[in-house]
């Protein structure tokens, strides 16, 4: 079997040497993230003029507008973190300021200021490109910054922090989270020791090492990897099953019961009927909770096992024990949507509602079947 797959892209969508890939940016983000950089550019600008002057604030203004365009632009990247703008900043401007002042304002001082820069952005994780302007400017600095001396530290940082508040007001009000928050995990496992990983089998370490592979720095957290290749997982199955819907496999054959229905009633009927998750529902047949094996064994477990073997009779409603907060989908859902339900947390049915009334479950069994049939048609 080949395990090489080569896919080819239409030409409008290819990128080229010359004019670079293709910027999956919608024009809405792209007006966004241009008022963003203007706005926060001009406030750090004016606040480094009112405080030091106009020549200190121009001679600083290069580095300012490349990280206006990371924390605006591409806020979600690593480079256009918190820590990366504060620590770079700093880092570049405290060692360019050391190099300036043991060696001197000219073009190879600048050029060693800027390695230095590099080397102690690394060392202390705080990498941000336009640091390396901040040192090239602080060292080749007019007579207005030199004037500071060891000073000139200062309107560096009134910069970044200027520049980074702007930044974290605009993007939020805009509707973008910043700065960047893990993302939650969820633990594709049941066993408590096991390792998280996608539905492909990749674990986290998989993609420390993928991430590894690459030589070189890469601005993108396991994190992000993670989350992109789980949409990649997501929009392929998608493409497999075409436009399968929950309501085209659901199990419409219900056995429901009503929140006052006894726990031995629930169990007898659950045995009755090998089934494994009942649904609680209200006179008009909206869902208010489910009832499980997993519900009622916990019954058994806290009394002992009196429910079967002393209290055969157990007149306890199941709305004292039902799971209330439900996982349930729309009939309209795509099959797409219900496999990391039913594959990665542990479901063993999703109820697929129609507005707010419960018409039918889908059952791991019947996403089985159906992306069988899916595939094999493919096949076909």
């Amino acid at each position: 079997m080949n395990n090489h797959t080569q896919v080819s892209l239409p030409a409008s969508r290819q990128g080229s040497p010359l004019l670079g890939g293709q910027l999956s940016t919608h024009p809405r983000e792209m007006l966004r993230a241009t008022l963003g950089a203007a706005l926060g550019l001009s406030l750090s600008v004016w606040l480094c003029q009112q405080v030091f002057g106009t020549a200190v604030a121009t001679l600083l203004i290069g580095p300012v507008g490349a990280s206006a365009i990371l924390l605006f632009a591409v806020p979600s990247g690593a480079l256009a973190q918190p820590w990366s703008i504060l620590g770079g900043y700093l880092t570049s401007a405290v060692v360019a300021t050391a190099v300036a002042q043991l060696g001197g304002h000219s073009l190879p001082m600048a050029s060693l200021a800027v390695g230095l820069s590099v080397l102690a952005m690394f060392l202390l994780r705080c990498l941000h490109p336009p640091g390396g302007a901040v040192a090239l400017c602080v060292v080749l600095a007019g007579p207005a910054l030199q004037a500071l001396g060891e000073r000139a530290i200062l309107p560096v940082m009134l910069n970044a922090l200027s520049l980074l508040t702007m930044a974290v007001l605009y993007n939020n009000l805009t509707g973008l989270r910043y700065p960047k928050r893990p993302a939650p995990q969820i633990n594709m496992h049941p066993a408590a020791d096991s390792t998280p990983a996608l539905s492909s089998g990749i674990t986290t370490e998989d993609l420390d090492k993928a991430l590894e592979g690459f030589g070189g720095f890469v601005d993108l957290t396991r994190e992000d990897l993670g989350q992109l290749i789980e949409k990649a997982e997501q929009a392929a199955m998608r493409r497999r099953v075409g436009a399968v819907q929950a309501a085209d496999i659901m199990t419409r054959e219900l056995h429901l019961i009503s929140p006052e229905t006894t726990v031995r009633d629930a169990l007898d009927l659950l045995g009755a009927m090998r089934l494994k998750v009942l649904p609680v529902t209200d006179a008009e047949q909206r869902l208010v909770g489910v009832v499980t094996l997993v519900d009622l064994a916990s019954v058994l477990d806290r009394r002992r096992l009196r429910l079967v073997r002393r209290r055969p009779n157990d007149r306890t409603p199941v709305s004292e024990i039902m799971t209330a907060q439900v996982t349930a989908v729309a009939a309209q859902a795509p099959i797409g949507d219900l496999v990391p339900l039913l594959s990665e947390r542990g479901l063993h049915a999703l109820p697929v509602l129609d507005g707010d009334r419960l018409v039918g479950l889908v059952t791991q069994t019947d996403l089985i079947g159906a992306l069988q049939r899916g595939l094999c048609g493919q096949r076909g």
